[in-house]
């Protein structure tokens, strides 16, 4: 289990990281809008996390002799899943200490511009404004960026892992022999 966990948990990191440097720096310089990136970001995680499905069906038809009940199921996608959330919050805090640490100043003044130019009254503009520079200030802890960065991608893992886990459950065949049942 473990190779095939580290093997698509790995290589959807990889995915879910490649995405996310392709997309920062167009996101930085303006080329793409934060809230069309929030779009292609959700969509690139759902796409990276494909792999669970993928790695949860080599799981039961490589080593579990094409049988997995639920529960196994779940725990081999959700072991992918957090592989691929460590490598993504890695690969976040490298980037945002070192070439990113302006992002969150960038995302604040658009949340605000976009609230001004919606006609949000001046006192939704001001706690919005304390909202965003109590963030900025607890951002800088990495303990607590990690945090944040991590819940942005499991909730899409967990997803994944529930759906890959119900669609691909598959009990033994009745006429198989019992050494090929999996324990």
């Amino acid at each position: 289990m473990q190779k095939i966990v580290l093997r698509f948990g790995l290589a959807s990191g990889a995915i879910l990281v490649a995405m996310a440097l392709v997309m920062m720096p167009l996101c930085m310089r303006g080329t793409i809008d934060f809230d069309h990136s929030e779009i292609l970001g959700y969509t690139s995680m759902v796409l990276s996390f494909l792999l669970v499905f993928f790695g949860v069906r080599s799981y039961r038809d490589n080593v579990a002799g094409g049988a997995i009940s639920f529960g196994k199921a779940f725990q081999v996608g959700i072991l992918i899943t957090l592989v691929t959330c460590a490598i993504y919050v890695i690969a976040w805090e490298i980037a945002y200490f070192n070439f990113f640490p302006n992002f969150l100043d960038q995302y604040s003044a658009h949340v605000i511009a976009k609230m001004r130019s919606s006609g949000a009254s001046d006192a939704a503009i001001l706690e919005t404004t304390r909202k965003m520079a109590d963030l900025a200030k607890h951002y800088t802890n990495p303990l607590y960026n990690s945090a944040i960065t991590f819940m942005e991608v499991f909730p899409v893992g967990l997803i994944m892992t529930l759906v890959s886990a119900a669609i691909l459950r598959r009990k033994p065949r009745q006429d198989a022999p019992a050494s090929a049942v999996p324990a």
